[in-house]
């Protein structure tokens, strides 16, 4: 399992625009895909919604290619 911390300055980021930012999804077709493939979850429940809210402290969770990443964000 690869972890990684990510920060944020504002008071949240949507979950399509951290995939991006994390370097996990190439573009936001990219991340749109993963979400909609159920392969995200957040705060261990999965998530379809490109447009959540992710705030200080949620950690989510993303399994592609047989690895799982687990970003928490500060």
């Amino acid at each position: 399992m690869h972890k990684e911390n990510i920060k944020i300055t504002t008071e949240y980021i949507k979950l399509d625009q951290l995939l991006k930012f994390a370097g996990i999804a190439e573009s936001g077709a990219d991340a749109k895909d993963m979400i909609y493939d159920e392969t995200v979850s957040v705060g261990g429940e999965i998530c379809t919604m490109r447009g959540k809210k992710i705030r200080p402290g949620d950690v989510v969770t993303v399994e592609f290619d047989d690895e799982v990443c687990e970003i928490t964000v500060e």
